[in-house]
């Protein structure tokens, strides 16, 4: 029986707040207190038995890779999402797994964020609902989902020594709303919070995000775990609503925890309420003695439905597609041969199977005229390579071309440099189609890409990060076998620079200011008129649906939808709402969708209710949610740039504040041109001011050693860079170089198992800033103290 915190010790307690290794939670043998095991999982279980480590380098036990979260959003499916969840839950629990770190579902703010893979959406209610989904999936069999990372995480580079300084309305209004929507409707038991500092307050410490709006407004009893190094003091995240630290610092937390206590810093009850949240995680692990097994052939088939159901055509001049059986075609790229099906980081996982393309379409009725592989998949261009392309697409009918952005493009540590996809893919493109105007090109990538290349092709299918069984999802959408029905989660605008973040983005220093306020994605383009590419929520179709009869009252809206093709398909209808006009913001907003399948002719009625994120807005004077009272239009289309569907609704509520002229560009949505008094007023504070030179301090990353007085700590910067250079040579990201660039030295006495604690980092501190004998000295000494007081804790811990 899991005892009750009360009846612990102090030190019993305090312990029970962080790891005991990379992968376990700490065990009480004496109290009958088991470890529980967590691994990184959101498109699958990353289960690690070995030496483990969190950035998905070391080998870990084969498991099923589903498509990503950006690829699975595109199914705009929640039930999908919930199905694929309890998949991962069941095989959580055949590898032994208590705790599945996911889904992840940061709002994408910048196409370049190099973790945009694992994010859904650039909108707050479809990232909710589709990772509410997964997390009902994912606890139905028993297992913990961990909806991460919160909140405002936005960037790989300094992701672990940046401040996201962001105004209170933007903040709940578009990235806390989608882990709102998660507590609300899906209960997980856990929840990880971000590296970064929120507004100057590091979100593990965060009393306003963790008590205040998490466990108060929304109701969430579950446990609060660090991201993987991501925490600073134990004593103040267990005051502000953390409950364990990860992955493994050693018992000098614990010490921390206990000293604080004695200080009055914090309470006892503080420390009790956040090991009975680990407690309760422990007592509700599903048992080990009995693990299911691990149904790898049902599993492979969820995979390619939810491939296929995600799947985007973004293009099919002259209804290129589907292809005819017996259709000659050219497999032309490397990608159709090496598969780029998942990203890089600690989301990447060992795949029970994995098809390729070039094997996969011999089990069609296309028929193979040859493969070529067209380009190097490093970007080197290749006359050769090219040549062979062009040669072996003009003796097909059909050139089917596989393009996409490769490893060093999409990874957990690195954010994208630009939107494009490279030279030598588009270059060879570009000649293959001059050979043969019969081109048919297939994406793979994990996030939005420029698509100015798109000319030259007849069709694009767009698989985004397909997971293991894509190849054969794709070949079914190429031949119609499967109807496409993916449609866009988020906006691709016509090149990077007319994003409204493009000018900063990512911030290279201490701050990242989000100066574009509430106008993100979609809300932007929309807002101030700017072309797009190819809008928010847009996707083609081998059937065609009509909207009418739109009908609004307070409590939703209905309409009806008819195929009015002789194909059967599935058509994502969309509600958006515009405000009465009172409120400066965004012009329109997502409220509602439907996925409705639909048989050749058939017509249905569809309704989408009203909710309590419809109309609301956050008020910062009132500092409480509020509704626009007045007339709200609805509407409802295939896309936010495709509404056929109008009507309007009279709302109940308060009229907002006029909004001050202070606001400027604010007011207009050309965020572009606020001034810095404009972006003062939105905060509603002065501006951050960066710190001056000086002293490198504990916070600041090993990166910043490259400026440091120490010639030894200036020179382990370029021996780092050195490694990363040639590892990356190789076409692939060195993942232990960029987590130690990005990591701050703090983290040293977070990742350590209790080899290095608080003081011993003082002393590298001082070695770095050229204090070296000090620092030699600080270092020893506070090793041999931590060396007897860890003696000291295990024996308490031990009763001995």
């Amino acid at each position: 029986m899991t005892p009750d915190p009360r009846d612990l010790t102090l030190l019993e307690a305090a312990a029970l707040l962080s790891g005991a290794s990379e992968w376990d939670s700490r065990a009480l043998p004496s109290r009958g207190v088991r470890s529980f095991v967590l691994s990184d999982g959101p498109h699958g279980v990353r289960r690690q038995l070995g030496s483990g480590d969190h950035l998905g380098i070391a080998a870990s036990e084969p498991a099923t890779c589903f498509p990503t979260a950006a690829t699975v959003a595109n199914s705009w499916d929640p039930d999908l999402a919930e199905e694929m969840g309890a998949a991962l839950g069941q095989e959580a629990r055949a590898l032994g797994v208590d705790v599945l770190l996911g889904p992840g579902l940061n709002i994408k703010r910048s196409p370049l964020c190099g973790r945009n893979f694992e994010y859904y959406s650039e909108d707050p209610l479809l990232s909710g609902r589709m990772a509410a989904g997964l997390v009902r999936g994912i606890q139905s069999q028993g297992v913990a989902a961990t909806p991460k990372h919160f909140a405002v995480n936005s960037q790989e580079l300094r992701r672990m020594a940046s401040d996201s300084v962001v105004d209170e309305r933007t903040m709940r209004e578009l990235y806390l709303t989608a882990f709102e929507i998660v507590v609300r409707e899906a209960a997980p038991r856990a929840l990880m919070s971000a590296y970064n500092k929120v507004n100057g307050v590091y979100a593990n410490e965060s009393h306003h995000l963790l008590t205040e709006i998490l466990r108060q407004e929304w109701g969430f009893d579950g446990m609060v775990v660090s991201d993987w190094g991501g925490s600073n003091s134990a004593p103040a995240a267990a005051a502000a609503g953390s409950s364990l630290e990860m992955p493994a610092p050693g018992l000098h937390s614990a010490r921390e925890v206990v000293a604080a206590v004695e200080s009055g810093q914090l309470s006892r009850e503080q420390v009790e309420a956040r090991a009975a949240e680990v407690l309760a995680v422990a007592q509700t692990a599903p048992s080990h003695g009995d693990l299911p097994v691990l149904e790898d052939r049902a599993h492979h088939d969820l995979a390619r439905r939810v491939a296929e159901e995600s799947i985007v055509l973004l293009r099919n001049e002259d209804a290129m597609l589907p292809l005819k059986p017996g259709t000659r075609v050219a497999l032309i790229g490397d990608m159709a041969r090496t598969p780029r099906y998942q990203g890089a980081g600690s989301s990447q996982i060992s795949p029970t199977r994995l098809e390729t393309l070039l094997e996969a379409v011999g089990e069609t009725e296309l028929e193979l005229v040859g493969y070529a592989q067209g380009y190097h998949r490093d970007g080197r261009l290749d006359p050769d390579l090219c040549r062979e392309a062009v040669s072996l697409a003009a003796s097909a009918e059909v050139a089917v071309v596989c393009l996409g952005l490769d490893e060093l493009c999409e990874s957990e540590g690195l954010d994208r440099s630009h939107m494009r996809l490279p030279e030598a893919q588009t270059r060879m493109l570009a000649e293959v189609a001059r050979a043969n105007p019969r081109t048919v090109v297939v994406v793979s990538a994990g996030s939005a890409v420029e698509t100015q290349w798109e000319v030259h092709a007849r069709a694009v299918v767009h698989t985004y990060l397909s997971g293991q069984a894509g190849a054969s999802a794709t070949l079914r959408v190429l031949t119609g076998a499967v109807n496409p029905s993916g449609r866009l989660a988020e906006t691709y605008p016509v090149r990077y620079e007319d994003h409204p973040v493009a000018a900063w983005f990512p911030a290279t220093g201490e701050h990242a200011v989000y100066r574009e306020g509430p106008y993100v994605g979609y809300r932007y383009f929309t807002t101030t008129g700017t072309p797009v590419a190819h809008p928010f929520g847009f996707g083609l179709s081998y059937s065609t649906c009509d909207y009418s009869d739109l009908e609004v009252d307070e409590q939703g809206a209905r309409f009806t939808l008819t195929n009015t093709s002789q194909v059967d398909g599935a058509e994502v209808a969309q509600l958006y709402v515009r405000p009465p006009g009172g409120l400066w913001g965004p012009s329109i907003q997502l409220k509602g969708f439907a996925k409705v399948r639909l048989r050749a002719g058939q017509s249905r009625r569809v309704y989408v209710p009203f909710d309590r994120y419809t109309f609301r807005h956050y008020d910062v004077g009132e500092q409480a949610w509020c509704v626009e009272a007045g007339t709200w239009t609805v509407r409802v289309g295939r896309n936010v740039e495709d509404l056929p569907l109008q009507a309007q609704v009279e709302v109940e509520g308060t009229h907002p504040q006029p909004a001050t002229q202070e606001l400027g560009a604010y007011l207009t949505g050309e965020v572009t041109q606020a001034t810095d008094a404009q972006l003062r007023a939105l905060l509603g504070r002065p501006l951050p001011v960066a710190r001056a030179g000086g002293e490198l301090g504990v916070n600041d990353p090993l990166s910043s050693m490259a400026q440091a007085r120490s010639l030894l700590a200036r020179s382990v910067v370029r021996v780092l860079n050195r490694r990363r250079a040639r590892v990356e040579a190789a076409g692939r990201p060195d993942l232990n170089i960029l987590f130690l660039l990005n990591m701050p030295l703090r983290a040293m006495a977070k990742m350590t198992s209790g080899r290095v604690d608080q003081a011993m980092v003082e002393g590298v501190v001082d070695i770095v800033n050229g204090h070296l004998l000090r620092g030699v000295r600080r270092t020893t000494m506070g090793y041999l103290r931590n060396w007897r007081a860890d003696r000291a804790t295990r024996r308490e811990l031990s009763g001995r």
